[in-house]
């Protein structure tokens, strides 16, 4: 039976010595002169944060996600694209999720994807959990992402965060084994969880 999660407090605000952070024209400069790398990071909320390795089992459950979201929404689907999100977070972010199922072909989409061109992000996630349920879903809350899944690949188990609001979801839900899941925009498409994340 799918678990219904409590929804995450604030978080606390940073202490300690000052911290830089950057914009994205900031980061371009950065990337322009050769200072950092643009494949090996990136930005949220300011911070530059590492991308991590993307080991076995990652890639297994990867694999595993892009096919069946593929097989259901075939040109809408993107890997890895940066996207925008909200206004107020756009200047300081620029987040390349895992999945990315857009509401139209990414040909279609002139410049820039936007939080009204998605339907649902997908964060295959090993290490990144804690960042992933944290700060990258308030990030998309935000932004009024209607459907956000974290992969969890460690407790095998997907958790599905809906119905943005007031800069958090909603209603955050964890499946396992065999319960099946489907997306909002492809209800009738189902799938057990185990062949998605085993």
């Amino acid at each position: 039976m799918p678990v219904t999660l409590p929804i995450p407090p604030p978080p606390a605000e940073p202490r300690g010595p000052f911290i830089k952070r950057f914009t994205r024209d900031e980061c371009r400069f950065l990337e322009q002169h050769g200072l950092v790398d643009p494949e090996g990071y990136e930005l949220i909320q300011g911070v530059l944060v590492a991308k991590m390795s993307k080991n076995q089992p990652h890639n297994r459950v990867l694999s595993h996600i892009n096919l069946w979201l593929v097989r259901i929404f075939g040109e809408r689907v993107a890997v890895e694209p940066g996207i925008d999100v909200s206004p107020e977070d756009t200047p300081t972010s620029h987040p390349e999720p895992d999945m990315v199922v857009l509401t139209h072909p990414i040909d279609e989409i002139p410049g820039a994807i936007r939080p009204s061109d998605i339907s649902m992000i997908a964060e295959v996630s090993d290490a990144s959990l804690t960042f992933d349920l944290d700060d990258k879903a308030r990030l998309y809350a935000r932004a009024a992402i209607p459907e956000y899944w974290v992969l969890d690949v460690r407790n095998q188990r997907i958790i599905v965060h809906r119905n943005p609001g007031s800069g958090v979801y909603q209603s955050i839900t964890a499946y396992s084994g065999d319960e099946t899941i489907a997306t909002l925009a492809a209800p009738d498409n189902t799938i057990p969880v185990r062949d998605l994340i085993y």
